[in-house]
């Protein structure tokens, strides 16, 4: 006899289609599909319910799975600006990895000042998430030690916390070593780096993988401003690290934003990009496109990195140990119109 085809019906699948279209109980397909200990079938069962479901692109619905499995089936993502773009390609790419594996992502945006006993009780001891994702750690911030105390499962995403083990971070550090290596092809031998914010791990690791790069490549004394993420940090610091460094043909930001800032100081100052002075950033969004001129910048895997977190979470979760991960960074020099070989004579530059 053969299966009832589903495929056309309209809407989303349900579990009773997936039942039907594997020829099994609502009850089979539901305790296959949720993965339960106490379930006995054939193999081949199994693999009719699984079948079935990758046909039919079945999703669970969180809320039912929640009712069987005493869970919210909702984890939270607190990180630390949300108007920063890189934030939102770290959250979508979260929200997706939550959906595949049946979860909702509950979004927050965490300050350094909030009370991390509000955040605790407004999120965990009220059972609306079963854990969080917090990308918004700073040096003295008392949110991680509260979520140890209280024994929840959570991970820090984009940003490292010592000894916690628990740890999802991109090597980012890649970044930097393909963009000194990229300017130094173009014929820049000296290269400036506007840092983020130094109480901020990532900043730290681009920070020490440009220096170490500049080293092996016998740049002389590569000059380092330290930023805000933002494009305000990025102009802010980058008018001290021309006035101290007029000598620089190049100038590598740790942020988009912080390029897109240098991009309007050069201008302020009435410096020619890329005749005078290039200027590459670390990850690529869309805007950098649209700069004027278009911005150079180096692509890496935000969203893989927020995929990671969910998935080292969920296995907490469901009773895995905590563990550190590190996403392969696979950087991408993204070339455009801000990037040039330097003059050969550049003289007395406009602006200074």
């Amino acid at each position: 006899m053969s299966r009832p085809d589903v495929s056309k019906r309209a809407g989303r699948a349900t579990l009773a289609d997936v039942a039907l279209r594997a020829g099994v109980s609502r009850s089979i397909a539901s305790r296959v599909l949720n993965r339960r200990d106490d379930l006995v079938v054939r193999p081949e069962t199994t693999e009719r319910v699984l079948r079935a479901q990758r046909e039919l692109d079945y999703r669970p619905n969180a809320y039912a799975r929640a009712l069987t499995q005493r869970q919210s089936r909702v984890v939270s993502l607190l990180l630390p600006d949300l108007t920063n773009p890189a934030n939102a390609y770290i959250a979508r790419g979260a929200v997706e990895r939550a959906q595949e594996r049946g979860f909702v992502v509950l979004l927050g945006e965490d300050h350094d000042s909030r009370d991390p006993d509000k955040v605790i009780s407004g999120l965990l001891r009220s059972g609306r998430v079963d854990g969080v994702i917090v990308g918004s750690f700073v040096k003295g911030h008392r949110l991680p030690a509260a979520l140890g105390q209280e024994g929840f499962p959570h991970v820090f995403v984009n940003r490292a916390v010592r000894g916690s083990g628990r740890n999802v971070v991109l090597d980012s550090g890649l970044a930097s070593e393909a963009m000194v290596e990229f300017l130094h092809r173009l014929g820049h031998r000296h290269i400036g780096h506007v840092a983020g914010p130094l109480t901020l791990s990532p900043a730290r690791d681009r920070r020490r993988r440009f220096l170490a790069a500049a080293a092996d490549y016998g740049l002389p004394d590569p000059a380092v401003v330290e930023g805000e993420f933002s494009e305000y940090g990025g102009a802010h610091a980058a008018d001290r690290l021309l006035s101290d460094h007029p000598e620089l043909t190049a100038v590598y930001a740790s942020s988009i934003g912080q390029g897109i800032g240098i991009l309007h100081t050069a201008w302020r100052r009435g410096l020619a990009v890329p005749a005078q002075l290039s200027i590459t950033a670390y990850d690529d969004l869309p805007v950098a496109q649209f700069t004027v001129p278009p911005l150079t910048t180096v692509r890496v895997r935000l969203g893989a990195l927020g995929a990671a977190a969910v998935d080292a979470l969920l296995d907490q979760i469901e009773g895995s140990p905590p563990r550190d991960v590190t996403v392969p960074a696979f950087p991408e020099i993204m070339v455009r119109e801000s990037t040039a070989p330097p003059a050969p004579a550049p003289g007395n530059r406009p602006g200074r």
